[in-house]
């Protein structure tokens, strides 16, 4: 397996790490994990990639105590979702939400709106640990691209912001089934555990937002997430 690394805020002596034809890593967290934690030598070959379609397999050409020289080998074709998935979830507690922000990053979500429902559980969310999650499912799965990430809004807002501007749909058990042409921007409403509350149902009527039922089955609200991104993104 070639180990892959977001460079996106990697920095050289000069600032911002330039991926180019041959390139040094003084970046001591980055370097660190390389040379002392994986332990690579020269010869070995890795993937570095910017986050923003930039992907770039390296040999390891030279190493110092604290850096280590990279030689380009070759540009990587792009591996990215096919559309634009924007998931807008209501917040669960901590280890609930990272496994959406992973489990949905590699699924191909383009776009994480964390969102505050009546029935959310906890409001408080760290985005700089979210950022880290999304970036370590980035490296793993082979995408080119970081899903972009806001912070925590009211549904209302969110609803707002995107109504005129592409397709809308409320996962929920009682829904219909959606009619998707598997093209283009969809946000994906997704409730708490405790489901969506009656003003936020008169809500989504008022705004004509149809209902897609995504199982016959009550999920959880991770797995209802996961199971509405499956649902949509590969079509």
């Amino acid at each position: 397996m070639t180990h892959r690394f977001y460079t996106g805020n990697t920095k050289d002596k000069s600032g911002l790490l330039d991926l180019g034809h041959d390139i040094w890593i003084n970046d001591q967290p980055l370097a660190n994990q390389i040379l002392k934690v994986l332990r690579m030598r020269a010869g070995e070959e890795l993937v570095l990639f910017d986050g923003q379609g930039t992907e770039i397999l390296y040999r390891i050409t030279e190493i110092e105590p604290n850096a280590l020289r990279l030689s380009k080998v070759t540009d990587l074709d792009p591996g990215d979702p096919k559309r634009k998935i924007i998931l807008a979830w209501s917040l669960l507690k901590k280890d609930k939400n990272e496994w959406v922000l992973q489990k949905c990053t590699e699924l191909g979500v383009s776009h994480f709106l964390p969102i505050i429902s009546d029935r959310t559980e906890k409001t408080g969310f760290d985005i700089e640990r979210a950022e880290k999650i999304i970036i370590e499912a980035v490296e793993q799965c082979g995408r080119h691209t970081l899903p972009l990430l806001n912070e925590p809004q009211k549904i209302s807002d969110v609803i707002g912001q995107y109504k005129d501007h592409m397709p809308i749909c409320v996962t929920d058990m009682a829904g219909e089934q959606f009619n998707d042409n598997g093209e283009g921007e969809l946000l994906v409403l997704v409730g708490p555990e405790g489901g969506w509350s009656d003003n936020e149902r008169a809500l989504f009527a008022s705004e004509n937002i149809p209902h897609a039922s995504i199982s016959a089955f009550t999920l959880r609200a991770e797995t209802a997430s996961i199971s509405a991104v499956s649902l949509f993104v590969g079509k």
